[in-house]
């Protein structure tokens, strides 16, 4: 069996330094995809029929097709995930679906189960999925060196512990998600859903109890705080891309499977501009070709979110939780310094349109909300009145003129070419040049008749090859180098065109790179010997993967039946002591020492352990 190397040793195996960068989308389906790809980013991920972590974000192979087709137009990647767990009787069925989705020409699989490596899967790139919970040097290169393309890193790292992963390994690319949601455990390792419901996360069934009210209470039952405790803000790390990029960072991954199409036409644009400004002023390129035009200005506040952190990015330096509300609040408007029974006015300037939604929180703290029916100099007449008292704040959580005009909006993604026309013995030899230094010639016979006007010709040519209308091709510049110029009907000169770039596109499809990996089994050893529940393993052949590499006691995963009483159901990096101001480390006024307890709206007891030395939170099932 082979040596483990220690970190040292990984760190100075390495001598690769990779600049591409990858803005990667979510895709609920073909609709939401294709609009990802015409926003700009260079890859998508999507859901197959089964076997997703989203069970609600499901698609057709034929869908999935039709969304390889379009992608690899733009020399985009499709990625499909397959990352639950599985039981033994579904491993066929999945590596079965996994051909199917190679057949049609997809570019990774994001798998979580490592059964699937003891199956005969198609030679296609492997991705880790979050849920594999790969959170150290050791780990990332254990699956680097079993043959993975890629990682996706927890959410929760820092920068410097991604650079340490990154300086440990050599080949394997790192994907880190930028925006989004927030699960408050850490991925793959939250078993609440379970426990209490039966409806497993690592199955795509989460029913997100994160999102729930909770009494915090101490040993003795006195209720300290009744709020959304375990619920997060949504990831935003517009402000530390190039910290990323220089980290080892080669793939931006957006959250949301499940969103709608406004939101990725917004939050894709929006991180689109500011990857290419980034790529303006340093030596890194995107994966993909085209560049977007849309008459919109991207604006992030205005989709759905529950306010920004950038996590832990930096250490442990701001409040994370959104414990007031799971809900978005949107744009603050300001404090109403007038109502009646029908309308009010705000101390701020900002517009407000018909239509608008608005939300506010309640005299028993809740949010709740209107619509705006119609806005009159400055006084706003909302659908509902109550609740809407002086001095109250209100916030914007639907814009409706921006998201109409997102809506409307039409978007292209348009591919650089210039044009060449010189002369050949029968006509004309023209050659095509991309933006990705692809070249074609192709000769095109005409009766030589010298033109009687050769300005109105050489510009009726440049004219008629510049039109590209109703094809992915942007001309820039055409130019003719002939010594006489001919003419040449309208007609003749527009089938040249359509020819040409016929040819043109068949031929890109051709370079397009194609990446194959052809997985060979090894005895690498994994990073541990035990394996714990938290480890998923569900099926025989995961068991048997494990074993293979060196480890020699498994425990099944939670889903094979385990009763979660007593037990850990969440691991997190967030705290709820530090999120209150009970944490001393971290400049909290009071530090409490009793033990802590959660109980939800059911009744139910969740034990709160605080592990200060590793800076982490667990929650532990103690009664129904």
């Amino acid at each position: 069996m082979a040596k483990n190397p220690g970190l040292k040793q990984l760190i100075q195996n390495n001598n690769t330094t990779q600049k591409k960068t990858e803005l990667l989308a979510p895709a609920k389906d073909f609709i939401c995809g294709k609009a990802a790809i015409d926003c700009g980013a260079d890859a998508v991920y999507i859901g197959a029929n089964k076997f997703g972590a989203r069970s609600k974000a499901i698609n057709s192979i034929a869908d999935i097709e039709k969304l390889v087709n379009y992608a690899h137009q733009y020399y985009c990647n499709v990625y499909v995930t397959i990352n639950t767990i599985l039981y033994d009787n579904e491993i066929d069925e999945a590596v079965k679906l996994c051909h199917q989705l190679n057949n049609i020409g997809i570019d990774g699989l994001i798998i979580q189960d490592m059964g699937l490596l003891e199956s005969n899967l198609p030679p296609i790139p492997l991705i880790a999925s979050t849920q594999t919970f790969c959170d150290t040097p050791e780990k990332v290169k254990f699956l680097e060196d079993i043959g993975f393309k890629r990682a996706i890193l927890p959410r929760e790292l820092s920068l410097n512990q991604i650079k340490l992963i990154r300086e440990a390994t050599t080949k394997i690319e790192l994907e880190y998600f930028i925006h989004g949601a927030l699960c408050v455990s850490y991925s793959g390792q939250c078993y609440m859903s379970y426990a209490i419901g039966g409806r497993s996360g690592n199955r795509g069934e989460c029913a997100q109890p994160c999102r729930r009210l909770y009494d915090l209470q101490d040993s003795t039952g006195r209720v300290i705080h009744k709020k959304y405790l375990l619920s997060l803000k949504d990831m935003n790390q517009s402000g530390n891309l190039f910290s990323l990029l220089e980290s080892g960072i080669s793939s931006f991954k957006i959250e949301g499977r499940l969103k709608d199409i406004t939101y990725v036409k917004n939050v894709v644009s929006y991180y689109r501009s500011e990857i290419d400004n980034i790529l303006k002023n340093n030596d890194y390129y995107k994966t993909s070709s085209g560049i977007s035009y849309h008459q919109f200005t991207p604006d992030i506040s205005k989709t759905f979110n529950r306010n920004f952190t950038t996590y832990f990015i930096n250490g442990r330096k701001e409040h994370s939780g959104s414990i007031d509300t799971p809900k978005m609040t949107g744009e603050k408007l300001g404090k109403v310094i007038y109502c009646d029974n029908k309308s009010f006015k705000l101390n701020s300037n900002i517009k407000m349109n018909n239509g608008d939604g608005v939300c506010f929180f309640n005299d028993k703290e809740i949010l709740t909300g209107t619509t705006i029916n119609k806005v009159i100099n400055k006084y706003n007449f909302p659908q509902n009145m109550d609740g809407i008292i002086k001095d109250k704040v209100i916030y914007r959580n639907h814009d409706h003129a921006f998201l109409k005009t997102l809506n409307k909006t039409k978007v292209e993604r348009k591919i650089n070419i210039n044009i060449n026309i010189d002369e050949s013995p029968e006509g004309l030899l023209i050659k095509i040049i991309d933006e990705n230094k692809n070249e074609l010639s192709a000769n095109f016979s005409i009766t030589k008749i010298i033109a009687e006007n050769p300005e109105n010709t050489k510009m009726n040519i440049k004219k008629q090859f510049t039109k590209t209308g109703g094809t992915i091709y942007k001309c820039i510049d055409v130019t003719i180098n002939l010594n006489q110029l001919y003419f040449i009907p309208i007609s003749e000169l527009n089938n040249m065109r359509r020819n040409l770039l016929q040819k043109f596109s068949d031929y890109r499809e051709k370079k397009r790179p194609v990446e194959t990996i052809k997985f060979r089994k090894n005895d690498i050893p994994f990073p541990n010997k035990t394996l714990s529940y938290s480890s998923n393993v569900l099926n025989k052949k995961a068991e048997a993967f494990y074993k293979r590499h060196g480890v020699s006691d498994i425990e099944p995963a939670v889903e094979s039946g385990l009763n979660m009483l007593g037990k850990k159901v969440m691991q997190m990096k967030y705290c709820i002591k530090h999120q209150l101001g009970y944490c001393t480390k971290y400049g909290g006024e009071k530090n409490i020492k009793d033990d802590l307890f959660l109980i939800d709206e059911d009744g139910r007891l969740f034990k709160l352990n605080f592990d200060c030395k590793k800076c982490e939170m667990e929650v532990w099932y103690e009664k129904s």
